[in-house]
């Protein structure tokens, strides 16, 4: 039992320790990872060189209730470079296209209804191969999602920050947390995703790790010409990493960073749908196997669960290594303006978050795997 406690401590004091790649060095400076309003990069509203031009490509499948604030927002841009939106219509039902068009007030907006969707391609990577056909020859491409609000200084911002030697910029969205379950659920949902891709490894040239956030991307357009256009990872469900993944295996290089500013505006309001978000692409992340899902379930129990176990039977051991999880965890909550009291309870959201891991095996084994918007697109 002793060896088992120094084994999960000095997990913990490792991963504490590697937090420093996240996008915060262990607690304290949190925020210098992030994209602070104001911060001068930010804010600029120019590049050192030309003004580069840059169409945001939007893909929309029923997007009634959050597209108008996306779009506004996109037309509010303190950008001073040309600067296109094109919105791909994919079969929606709601009137997303309509909502769209009298929310852009700048005339920058061009609504594509999407093709019928072939073979082999998932439902978004369709419709943002077509709008990027639509987009001409710009010298970046936004890739941003219908729920995305962006602040008036992203785009420059972005830009700015791609003119220093990247290819692929991305920040990730400040996800609601309002209802209980997201108050609940959603810091965790940005601590692991950073526990698996943590951005100063996903800049690291000589490390092969990348990352990127499907909400707010940025792309140089001859970079995504280079690796055959979103037609290279056209099957993918995880697509955000799989695109920063193909530009770094063809020598880019990538940018990942969280954002005070950028929000996703769409609703989880219970358990079960935060739940169904996870399930969706848990599997996936594994290649669909069961043999990484058990060495997942096993990690996952061990890492999170193990602690909790030996506190409860009396090791001390098991109780620093509690207390050194919820250090960890407490940036991802202050963050999101949550009472560290809630860094404790960390091991009972990863169970949740392990539940949802098995859920989606079980759902693509059904062959209903990564269902989305009425699409079955695993299984």
């Amino acid at each position: 039992m002793t060896l088992v406690g120094v084994a999960v401590l000095l997990l913990w004091v490792y991963l504490l320790w590697r937090s420093g790649a996240g996008p915060w060095p262990a607690t304290l400076g949190f925020r210098a990872h992030t994209q602070a309003k104001g911060s001068s990069i930010e804010a600029s509203g120019s590049t050192t060189g030309p003004r580069r031009s840059v169409t945001a490509i939007i893909p929309a499948r029923n997007e009634a209730a959050v597209v108008a604030q996306s779009i506004h927002s996109l037309t509010e841009q303190s950008y001073a470079g040309p600067f296109r939106i094109v919105l791909v219509d994919d079969d929606s039902s709601d009137g997303t296209a309509g909502i769209a068009r009298n929310a852009d007030a700048s005339g920058r907006l061009t609504v594509v209804r999407a093709a019928p969707l072939p073979p082999g391609w998932t439902g978004k990577l369709w419709a943002l191969s077509q709008g990027v056909a639509h987009a001409g020859a710009p010298d970046y491409l936004l890739l941003t999602d219908a729920d995305i609000v962006h602040p008036p200084q992203n785009l420059a911002g972005l830009v700015s920050r791609a003119e220093r030697g990247y290819d692929l910029v991305s920040y990730m969205a400040k996800l609601k947390c309002d209802s209980p379950a997201e108050r609940a659920l959603i810091p965790a949902f940005v601590f692991f995703f950073f526990q698996l891709y943590p951005p100063a490894w996903i800049r690291d040239p000589r490390r092969k790790t990348a990352g990127a956030a499907g909400g707010c991307i940025l792309i140089r357009r001859e970079m995504l010409e280079r690796i055959g256009g979103i037609a290279a990872i056209r099957g993918e469900l995880i697509d955000d990493c799989a695109l920063a993944r193909a530009v770094k295996r063809a020598g880019g290089r990538v940018w990942l960073g969280l954002s005070e500013g950028t929000r996703s505006i769409r609703d989880y309001a219970t358990f079960g749908e935060i739940g169904r978000m996870i399930s969706r692409t848990a599997f996936t992340q594994l290649r669909y196997s069961a043999l990484l899902l058990a060495g997942t379930v096993f990690g996952l129990a061990f890492t999170y669960l193990l602690p909790v176990a030996l506190t409860l039977a009396g090791q001390p051991l098991g109780a620093l290594a509690w207390l050194l999880m919820a250090i960890c965890y407490w940036p991802a909550l202050r963050f999101y303006g949550r009472s560290p009291l809630w860094a404790p309870l960390l091991p009972f959201v990863a169970a949740f978050y392990m539940a949802c891991t098995v859920h989606s095996a079980v759902q693509y084994w059904r062959g209903a795997g990564g269902l989305w918007k009425g699409r079955v697109q695993a299984g």
